[in-house]
């Protein structure tokens, strides 16, 4: 409260991170403050060595130009139906051993805006707030209900070729936090597809998320204008406002994997400590040894 003679302060400045960038602001607490700095991007961008710049158009569009974009009729839907009648994901939180490939009608489809397949190009839908944890640095929350399916945000970042990925991650102290997010998928007998993002100097607010052992997001990746996934996060259940967001680092929540990504540093290096909370948490956070191997392939260095 001032005194006598004293200017009055100034109520402190609401920060948007995403900079007017996405369909909502995305708001910090305390009121005031932000993270370190970095560039926003609401999507991904190319980063060093990647294979493919995710920006250009790589996926073929449908000609539903009179008739609702239905799966048998619709190519873009050869996989079935991603989404229900209300845009929610109509696989989260289901135990299905492993998640089916999702795409997105995208720019070069005659559909309209309006198709009911087009959910996670269509940007944030429910306001987000970066805020600082007890325990965990920055965290982030929902401040409004997020019903089960929904989506929530993407993993948006520098997509990386897998020897710069490696170069980084071997490049941190132990002190350093890692934002490297190796995915990998297989369909069927088919080669492994391996995408690496990177969102710690440009990335979007899905940077912020922490890990839980028993997490209220799942990750998916869905294909829009690019066979470059976006790594979409939905909602496993319903979440209420003011809830911490949070997935599973290792991609194993709802999702069969038999990779030994996970074995334990075999350097020395302490594993992380886990302060999620959850009743079966692990103590440690997850850990991609892949990212410690020496690289193989054309992209080695």
């Amino acid at each position: 409260m001032a005194t006598p003679g004293e200017e009055p302060e100034a109520p402190a400045e609401q920060v948007d991170i995403a900079c007017g960038l996405e369909n909502l602001p995305v708001s910090t607490w305390p009121p005031g403050s932000a993270p370190e700095p970095f560039q926003y991007t609401p999507d991904h961008v190319a980063g060093p060595g990647a294979d493919v710049d995710p920006a250009l158009l790589t996926v073929p569009g449908c000609a539903c130009l009179h008739e609702p974009c239905r799966a048998g009729t619709c190519p873009c839907l050869r996989h079935g139906d991603s989404y229900d009648d209300d845009g929610r994901l109509r696989d989260a939180g289901s135990a299905a051993g492993c998640a089916r490939p999702v795409f997105e009608c995208n720019a070069l489809c005659r559909c309209p805006e309006r198709c009911r397949t087009r959910v996670v190009q269509r940007g944030l839908r429910a306001p987000l707030q970066v805020f600082r944890t007890a325990a965990k640095g920055w965290g982030v929350r929902a401040l409004a209900r997020v019903p089960r399916g929904r989506f929530v945000c993407q993993y948006a970042g520098e997509v990386l070729g897998g020897a710069e990925a490696r170069r980084r991650v071997r490049a941190q102290t132990p002190r350093d936090a890692n934002y490297v997010l190796a995915v990998r998928e297989r369909a069927r007998a088919g080669p492994l597809l391996e995408t690496f993002v990177d969102p710690a100097r440009v990335g979007n607010v899905g940077r912020f998320l922490n890990h839980s052992c028993e997490p209220n997001l799942v990750m998916v990746p869905v294909r829009v204008d690019s066979m470059v996934p976006k790594l979409a996060l939905f909602a496993a259940r319903d979440i209420s406002p003011g809830e911490e967001l949070s997935y599973d680092y290792s991609g194993r929540f709802l999702n069969a994997t038999g990779s030994d990504a996970e074995a334990g540093p075999d350097d020395g290096t302490p594993r992380k400590p886990c302060y999620c909370g959850a009743r079966a948490c692990a103590a440690v956070l997850p850990y991609d040894s892949s990212l410690y191997r020496p690289a193989e392939g054309p992209d080695a260095t």
